[in-house]
Order: C-alpha cells, then sequence, then structure tokens
C-alpha cells in the first residue's frame, strides 16, 4: 500500500471509529434517559436516542462495507 493510500485509510478507520463511538453514546444516552427522565419525556428521549443510533448504525454500515472493499482492492 503506497503512502497516499495508507494516509486515507488511516482518515477512513478514524471516521468510522468515530461514528461507532458516537452510536455507542446514542444508545446509552438513550438507556439513561429511559430511566432517568422525568415520565412523561422517557419514551421520546428513549425513542428519539435509539432512532439516531439506528440511523447513524445504517451509515456507519453503509461506510464499512464501502471501506473494507476499497481496503480489499488495495492490498
Amino acid at each position: 500500500m503506497d503512502p497516499a493510500a495508507k494516509e486515507r485509510f488511516k482518515w477512513k478507520f478514524y471516521r468510522l471509529a468515530v461514528l461507532l463511538n458516537i452510536i455507542i453514546l446514542l444508545v446509552a444516552i438513550g438507556v439513561i434517559a429511559f430511566f432517568r427522565a422525568p415520565s412523561e419525556y422517557r419514551i421520546p428521549l428513549f425513542g428519539i436516542f435509539v432512532l439516531a443510533a439506528v440511523t447513524l448504525s445504517m451509515y456507519f454500515w453503509r461506510l464499512y462495507r464501502e471501506t473494507k472493499t476499497w481496503l480489499k482492492e488495495q492490498g
């Protein structure tokens, strides 16, 4: 792998790692909101955080597959 491709992979990996951390954080905040938020806000907050996590998960999975394909082409 040439240095330019290696640098590009580093940034692709970094982006995937940050997205995965955000997804985990959103799920954790959703669970905490479900148990700690005032009763009238529990379900809506939980739904918003989980929906955001699912949406980002779909985006993450698409980027992951693209990066994996790109990496196989480089190798």
